[in-house]
C-alpha cells in the first residue's frame, strides 16, 4: 500500500482571535499525536498546521492507507482460575474467550506465563491494522474533545433537530488523503473537498481543494488566504516594519507579542495600513493613548528612536482595496473619539487632587475579611514605616507615597483601563506638586508586576512596594487565602518573587523574618501556623527563582535548609557551596557533616557547643579540637565580612582529624562526662561546618 499526504480542515465561523493560537496548536499536535499512535504516519511524517479565523486544519506527509497487522498477547486470568485440575477450560476462561471472538478450540494455543505472582494465561492474538478513514475518524473525535475551548457554544445543525457543542458553528470538513475524500464525520458535518476562502476577496466560491498537497497555494491563490498562522504572522510583521519605514522620522511599530497574536488570529489576508491624528491628543499621557490604540482598535503605535509616541499608527487590515483611503479614513475617524475620551479622562482627573481623593478609598472593599481599601493603605504606611527605619529611607516621603499610592484607583482613567493603575498616580503625583522621588514611588509600588519587569527605581519605591506586597500576603494567609495546585487569584506567588527579588537584586540589609513580623503588626500577628506557612511559601518560591538560574536542586537545599535570613546574601552562599564542593575534601566532610547531624538529632535535649580539653582522652580527639580550635577563628572571621567561600573552604582542614575521630573515637561512652564533652564537640564541629549552609546536604 502506497503513502499519501493527509489534509484535514475544519470549516468555522470566525474563531476567537486571542485563543485562536493556542486552539490551532492543539488541534494540530492532539491530530498528530493520534495518527502515530495508530502507526499510521511514516518515519518522516511532517506537520504542516493551519489556524486562521475561520479554518483549523493540518497537512501531513507520509501517511499510510493502512496501519499494519500487530499481534498482541492479552493477559486473561491465572491458570488456577481458567482451567480445570484435568486441563479443561473453566466457564470464566470459555467466557473470556467468546468476548475475544474466540472459542474452546483456542484453549490449546493459550500461552502459559508467570507475573511474577502466579503463572497466567494469555491469549495470542492479531489485530488488523486501523485504516486511514478510521484513524483519521478516531483522531478527530479524540482531538475536538480535548480542544482547550475557553467557552462552548450549542447550535443546531442545518436539520434543525440535532444541537452540537463547539467553539463556533462549524460549517465544512474536509479530508483528503491524496485526492481521495475519506468518509469520515465530526460535528454533525460529513467530509468532501470543498472550503471557502476570503469572506470577501475569494477569486472562488467555493472553492474545489484538488488534493492534500495544493490546498495552502489554492487558497492562497484562489481564496485569498494565508491559512497557517505562523506565516500569517510573519508576513503581518513584515507589513509593519515595512510601514513604519513608509511612516518616516525612523519610527518603529510598538512591540507587542500578544497584540501581534491577536491581530493574526483576526484576519486571514493582512493589509497593514498607516493612520494618523491630530498632535494635539500628544498631550495626554503616552501609556494612556497606547493602551486605548491597543486595546480597543488593536492597532500598532508608532514610537520614535527614543520610544517617544508618534502621532501615526499602523492598521492590520483585512482586505486590499485598490484605494486604501477609506478605509484609512474610516479608522481615523474611529480612534479620535477614544482618544478624546482618554483626553477628557485625563483632564477631568487632574480637577482633583490625590489628597482629597484619600476618603473615598474608605467606600472601596478590599476583601470582605480584610476591610476597605482605606483601612488598608493605614495597614500597608504602618509597614513601610517599619521597613523604612530599618533601611535608613525617609519615612516621611515613604508616608505620603503609600498614602497616595492607591487614590488613582478612584479617577476616571483608572476605571477606564484598570492597567494604568501607578501609572496615572505618577501623573497626577506630578499634576499636584509631589516631589519626583514621591511621584515615582506611587508608580513604582505595585514593581515587580510581573517576570522580568524591573524593579522599582529608588529606594522610596522599594519600600512602598515591599510594603504593598507584603501586606497582601500575609492579611490573605492569616484568612487561609493560601495558593493551592495551579490556582493563585490573589497573585501571591508573584507578590513573593517580588519581594524576593527586590531583597536579592537590591541586596537589602533586612532579614525576612523582621519583614514578615512587620507585616503581621497590624494584623495583631500571625499564628505560629501561619507564620510558618508564609516563611516556607517564600523559600518555596525562592528555590523555583534559583533552579530557573540554574544551581542545582543539592545546592539549593544546602542552604536553604539554614532559612537564611538575608536574602540578599543567599547567592554568595551558592557560589560558595559551589566552590566548597569542587574540593577534593568536600564529600568526605559531608559524609561526615550528616553522620553528625544523625548522632545529634538523636540525643535527647539540646546538646551544648562546649568542650573541656582535659576530658579529651584519644588522640584523635584531641587532635580534632585542636583542628578546629585553630580553623574556626579563621571561618567565623571569614563569614562575619560576608566571605562564605572563604568561610567553606577553611573547614578542608577538618576532612583527616574528623576520619581519625569517627574511626577511633566511641563518641557513646559509658561515662557519662566523657560521653557529654564528645557530644559537645560534635556539635561545635556540626555548628562550624553549617553556618553558611548545611554541607551535609551534599552528600551522595
Amino acid at each position: 500500500m502506497s503513502n499519501k499526504n493527509l489534509l484535514i480542515e475544519l470549516f468555522v465561523e470566525e474563531l476567537p482571535p486571542k485563543a485562536l493560537k493556542k486552539i490551532g496548536d492543539a488541534f494540530a499536535q492532539g491530530l498528530l499525536a493520534s495518527l502515530k499512535a495508530q502507526a499510521l504516519l511514516g518515519a518522516n511524517s511532517t506537520l504542516t498546521a493551519f489556524a486562521s479565523p475561520r479554518r483549523l486544519g493540518i497537512h501531513l506527509t507520509d501517511v499510510s492507507e493502512q496501519a499494519d497487522d500487530k499481534q498482541i498477547a492479552q493477559k486473561l486470568m491465572p491458570v488456577a482460575v481458567g482451567l480445570t485440575a484435568d486441563g479443561n477450560a473453566t466457564p470464566a476462561l470459555l467466557k473470556k474467550l467468546a468476548a475475544l471472538g474466540a472459542d474452546a478450540s483456542a484453549v490449546a494455543s493459550l500461552k502459559r506465563e508467570s507475573d511474577g505472582k502466579a503463572e497466567v494465561l494469555f491469549f495470542n492474538s492479531v489485530v488488523t491494522g486501523a485504516t486511514i478513514a478510521e484513524g483519521v475518524q478516531k483522531a478527530l473525535e479524540e482531538t475536538l474533545a480535548k480542544l482547550p475551548i475557553p467557552k462552548v457554544m450549542t447550535y443546531q445543525l442545518a436539520d434543525g433537530w440535532e444541537s452540537v457543542n463547539f467553539i463556533r458553528p462549524a460549517h465544512g470538513l474536509i479530508v483528503l488523503h491524496g485526492a481521495d475524500v475519506l468518509n469520515v464525520s465530526a460535528l454533525g458535518l460529513k467530509s468532501g473537498s470543498t472550503t471557502h476562502g476570503h469572506r470577501f476577496e475569494a477569486g472562488i466560491d467555493p472553492l474545489y481543494i484538488r488534493d492534500a498537497d495544493s490546498y495552502e497555494k489554492q487558497l492562497s491563490n484562489e481564496g485569498a488566504v494565508i491559512p497557517s498562522f505562523e506565516a500569517r504572522r510573519a508576513e503581518i510583521a513584515r507589513q509593519l516594519k515595512e510601514a513604519a519605514a513608509k511612516a518616516g522620522d525612523n519610527l518603529q511599530p510598538i512591540e507587542d507579542d500578544a497584540l501581534l497574536d491577536e491581530v493574526t488570529g483576526l484576519v486571514e489576508r493582512p493589509n497593514v495600513l498607516i493612520g494618523q491624528f491630530e498632535e494635539a491628543f500628544l498631550d495626554v499621557p503616552q501609556e494612556c493613548l497606547i493602551l486605548t490604540m491597543k486595546a480597543n482598535q488593536k492597532y500598532f503605535p508608532l514610537l520614535d528612536a527614543q520610544g517617544n509616541l508618534s502621532n501615526k499608527f499602523l492598521i492590520v487590515s483585512n482586505i486590499r482595496p485598490a484605494d486604501a483611503s477609506l478605509v484609512i479614513g474610516g479608522n481615523e475617524r474611529v480612534v479620535r473619539p477614544r482618544l478624546a475620551d482618554a483626553k477628557f479622562f485625563f483632564d477631568q482627573d487632574r480637577k482633583k487632587s490625590l489628597e482629597s481623593r484619600l476618603s473615598g478609598l474608605d467606600k472601596v472593599v478590599y476583601h470582605n475579611k480584610l476591610g476597605t481599601q482605606g483601612e488598608r493603605v493605614q495597614r500597608v504606611q504602618k509597614i513601610a514605616a517599619a521597613i523604612a527605619t530599618k533601611l535608613g529611607v525617609d519615612t516621611q516621603q515613604v508616608d505620603t507615597a503609600v498614602r497616595l499610592a492607591k487614590t488613582d484607583l478612584l479617577t476616571d482613567m483608572v476605571g477606564e483601563f484598570p492597567e494604568l493603575q501607578g501609572i496615572m498616580g505618577r501623573y497626577y503625583a506630578q499634576h499636584d506638586g509631589l516631589p519626583a522621588v514621591v511621584a515615582d514611588a506611587i508608580e513604582d509600588h505595585y514593581k515587580p508586576r510581573f517576570a522580568g519587569d524591573v524593579l522599582p527605581r529608588n529606594p522610596v519605591g522599594t519600600v512602598a512596594a515591599l510594603a504593598d506586597k507584603l501586606e497582601t500576603l500575609v492579611g490573605l494567609f492569616s484568612i487561609g487565602q493560601v495558593p493551592s495546585g495551579d490556582k493563585d487569584p490573589f497573585a501571591l506567588r508573584r507578590h513573593a518573587l517580588g519581594i524576593i527579588r527586590m531583597l536579592t537584586e537590591g541586596r537589602l540589609d533586612i532579614g525576612i523574618d523582621e519583614l514578615i513580623d512587620a507585616a503581621a503588626a497590624p494584623f495583631n500577628g500571625l499564628s505560629p501556623e501561619h507564620r510558618a506557612a508564609l516563611l516556607s511559601f517564600f523559600f518555596d518560591r525562592l528555590a523555583n527563582a534559583l533552579r530557573d538560574q540554574g544551581y542545582s536542586a543539592q545546592e539549593i537545599d544546602a542552604v536553604l535548609a539554614l532559612q537564611p535570613q538575608r536574602l540578599a546574601d543567599v547567592t554568595s552562599r551558592l557560589a560558595a557551596v559551589r566552590a566548597f564542593a569542587a574540593l577534593p575534601e568536600a564529600a568526605s566532610l559531608a559524609a561526615a557533616n550528616k553522620r553528625v547531624s544523625n548522632i545529634l538529632k538523636k540525643i535527647e535535649g539540646e546538646v551544648a557547643a562546649k568542650v573541656d580539653p582535659s576530658l579529651l582522652k584519644e588522640d584523635a580527639e584531641v587532635a580534632l579540637n585542636s583542628t578546629l580550635t585553630s580553623v574556626k577563628p579563621a571561618a567565623d572571621a571569614a563569614f562575619a565580612r560576608g566571605d562564605y567561600t572563604a568561610s567553606l573552604q577553611a573547614l578542608a582542614a577538618l576532612k583527616t582529624p574528623v576520619d581519625a575521630f569517627f574511626d577511633g573515637v566511641m563518641v557513646n561512652a559509658d561515662d557519662v562526662a566523657l560521653r557529654t564533652n564528645r557530644q559537645g564537640l560534635l556539635a561545635t564541629l556540626h555548628a562550624a561546618m553549617n553556618q553558611v549552609a548545611d554541607i551535609s546536604r551534599l552528600a551522595s
